[in-house]
This record gives structure tokens, sequence and C-alpha cells, in this order.
């Protein structure tokens, strides 16, 4: 096996044609954050290639999962905050190639943090982000693009206390029980 920026190859390999394909691993960190306006839960998304999904980047050399979380955060959404509790992690295959145009297999693992916004503006996010904004918890979860991120967005929603639903939404549901 040999280092490659935060991840490593492996010497598995998938005949593809009379080629071997190459699998890389990469290991990234991410967040939901989080903030209360206006009696609400909002969390902060980011469209990039018109999909929307949570900030998230590759681990650089000698950083932690959650430094680079709110990094990744502050480059892609223009917000800062502080991590209040991990999420968990999310797995998946894609291919991709290299500068050298070798088409190489990767399997990537996403750790993902839950944080509090402090400060910072959605409309200061870095290039590679079409947009970023702020939605209502519960309108977030169905506009993430990806299924593997709308069910961290729901642990995120449990811890913290079923935030998505409004005010109003929970008072009547205490008064239909009781």
């Amino acid at each position: 096996m040999r280092a490659i920026f935060s991840g490593w190859a492996s010497n598995s390999w998938r005949e593809t044609g009379s080629e071997p394909m190459r699998t890389v691993r990469e290991i990234s960190s991410g967040g939901v954050v989080y903030r209360r306006y206006k009696g609400r839960t909002e969390v902060a998304l980011i469209r990039t290639r018109d999909k929307w999904r949570l900030p998230k980047g590759r681990v650089e050399e000698g950083e932690g999962l959650q430094e680079t979380a709110l990094r990744e955060v502050r480059e892609e959404s223009g917000l800062e905050g502080r991590v209040v509790a991990k999420l968990g992690d999310i797995t998946y295959w894609y291919t991709n190639k290299t500068k050298e145009g070798e088409t190489i297999r990767i399997f990537k693992r996403v750790y993902f943090y839950l944080i509090r916004y402090l400060k910072g503006d959605v409309r200061r996010h870095d290039d590679e982000v079409e947009e970023a904004c702020w939605l209502p918890i519960d309108e977030a979860i169905s506009k993430l693009s990806y299924p593997t991120e709308r069910e961290t967005m729901r642990k995120a929603i449990t811890l913290l206390g079923g935030a998505s639903l409004r005010p109003q939404a929970r008072t009547l549901r205490r008064a239909k029980r009781g």
C-alpha cells in the first residue's frame, strides 16, 4: 500500500476490459451546521453541479476529522461553528480519472458532525460551490440529493430533539396526546 493524500491505494484490482482498475481510499469530513432562527431550526446546505448536499471535503495531512469538518464548512458554506456531536459516517464508491488519465475506483468514507453556527455568511462560500443557503431543517432533508446525507440529517434532527417540527406543530401533538 502507498499513501495518497488523505487516503491510501490498495492492491485491489477490478478488470475493466484489458486493464486492471486501481482502488483508492479517501477519508473526508463535514457537517450539519444548524442555528435557531425565528423559533425554528435551520441548517446550511450547499449546491454543486446541481446537487444539494452537506459541506464536506478531504482530510488534509496532519489534520483531524473535526478540524477538517470545521474547515470544509467554512470554505464551502462561509460559516463558522463549533462541533456539538458526531453524527456518524457514510461510505460510497465512485470512479474518477487521475491527472495522468488513469481511471481509478474510489472508496470514500465521510465522517459527519453536528455543528452549532457561530458566525459567517452563506454568501461568502468558495468558488467550487454554486450556492449555499439556510433552510428550515424539515425542508432541507427533502432537498438533499443523496439518501445517505438525508439519513445523516435525520440523525441531526434526533440529536436536536425533533427540531424539524415547527413549535406550533409540537404544541398540537402534545395537546392531542393529553
